[in-house]
């Protein structure tokens, strides 16, 4: 248990309704998500602010929380628009907001005062003192900055009150605590505005300044040079040392990523958290959520600062991007036992090998044996965006995710 004797939650990324809905189905215990303005994911669908009214009723339905992110560092000119913002948001009544700005802090507390604040990532707090100085301003909780250490993260849970969130999975920011620059130069998009265009993640060479055009790696790699390219973090074999520390919110990332990302991270580290709270001493890692983890699409795995490896902060040289599999659909309804209503998403075929993953146990492997479509026929294959019943042997539930197994496209 965490020190408040309460269950570690597992805090999911939503862009998007869709995400949303799945984040819940396949076991999030807090979603965290955003309007359309002042966060950091512009790029991702996020929400209206009727959509962000049906997202907190639908969440506190499942028994979810849902924190919205406000967590830009902002302007003058958009002072006013923030207070307005505000105001809408206590209307909406989320579990919390996350804000980096301290003028944004400092608005909350005279505009929503009911609603608790957790402090983003971006405030880059490093030390104890700091999460001292948030909890007497009224800071609920504080999610570290990532270059911090698991010891280092005990010790801030140990000299304070306030809840402590931290980084369980996903993409690491190559500049401390995620304030990069890089972005605004070379595409003037501000990255701590939403707009960052990932630069770390592009190729680079060096040209000597009398021989323009001539590039040189600066790495000897037939793939280039990746010299911010950090690896993605990765904490699944150390669910027991996280919880143990203190913190009480694993935090994926990921408002951008895909559903599939999404859907296989949630599964997998639900499963991991229920395993380790139902028999800490015989807690082991299942060689499924691994082979899980490893199938979707990923910069290759690392512990980040977590456990004081400087190995595991190296620049990824490798290209880890190939998921291995093809979203293909989702289940929308149950029609009989042997068939199930899909969304089709990528075209699917008669006889194709697919997998169906459900909330719990390893994913099942079955075959679409028959595609009907809407007017009851019989068809070959269904096109993407189309609604088609399959008939499979495996068991499926409303919103379990459909993939290919073999991602080779037929003809």
């Amino acid at each position: 248990m965490t020190k408040n004797n309460k269950k570690v939650e597992l805090l999911a990324p939503a862009g998007n309704f869709e995400k949303l809905e799945m984040a819940i189905h396949y076991g999030a215990d807090a979603v965290y998500l955003a309007g359309k303005d002042f966060s950091l994911r512009n790029f991702s669908g996020n929400f209206t602010f009727d959509e962000l009214y049906k997202a907190v009723k639908l969440a506190h339905d499942h028994g979810v929380k849902i924190y919205v992110a406000c967590n830009v560092y902002s302007r003058n000119s958009e002072q006013k628009a923030i207070t307005d913002y505000l105001d809408k948001i206590s209307k909406i009544n989320p579990d919390a907001i996350i804000i980096a700005d301290p003028g944004i802090f400092m608005e909350a507390c005279k505009v929503i005062p009911q609603i608790p604040v957790h402090l983003s990532t971006q405030s880059n707090t490093t030390n104890y003192r700091s999460v001292l100085f948030w909890e007497k301003l009224g800071v609920k909780r504080i999610n570290t900055a990532r270059e911090l250490s698991l010891e280092e993260i005990k010790e801030m849970v140990f000299r304070s009150t306030v809840e402590v969130e931290a980084f369980v999975h996903g993409a690491m920011c190559i500049s401390y605590s995620g304030r990069c620059l890089l972005s605004s130069f070379m595409e003037r998009r501000e990255s701590n505005r939403g707009m960052c265009c990932h630069p770390c993640r592009f190729k680079y060479a060096v040209v000597e300044e009398k021989r323009p055009g001539q590039y040189y790696p600066i790495a000897q790699d037939h793939l280039g040079s990746y010299i911010f390219n950090s690896r993605d973090l990765c904490m699944i074999e150390h669910i027991p040392d996280m919880i143990e520390s203190g913190i009480s919110s694993l935090k994926i990332e990921g408002r951008m990523k895909g559903i599939n990302y999404l859907v296989s991270v949630v599964k997998v580290y639900r499963e991991a958290i229920d395993a380790y709270y139902e028999n800490p001493a015989k807690y082991r890692v299942k060689k499924e959520w691994l082979e899980e983890l490893n199938s979707i699409s990923s910069r290759g795995y690392c512990t980040g600062f977590y456990l004081g490896d400087p190995g595991q902060i190296l620049p990824n040289y490798k290209d880890n991007k190939n998921a291995g599999h093809v979203f293909i659909g989702k289940v929308i309804e149950n029609t009989d036992r042997q068939s199930v209503k899909i969304e089709v998403r990528n075209k699917i075929f008669r006889g194709d090998v697919i997998e169906v993953l459900s909330r719990k146990g390893p994913a099942a492997q079955d075959q679409i044996n028959d595609i009907i479509d809407q007017n009851g026929q019989s068809i070959p294959f269904a096109q993407p965006g189309s609604i088609a019943d399959i008939n499979l042997v495996a068991a499926c539930l409303r919103n379990d995710l459909i993939r290919r197994v073999d991602t080779a496209r037929k003809g």
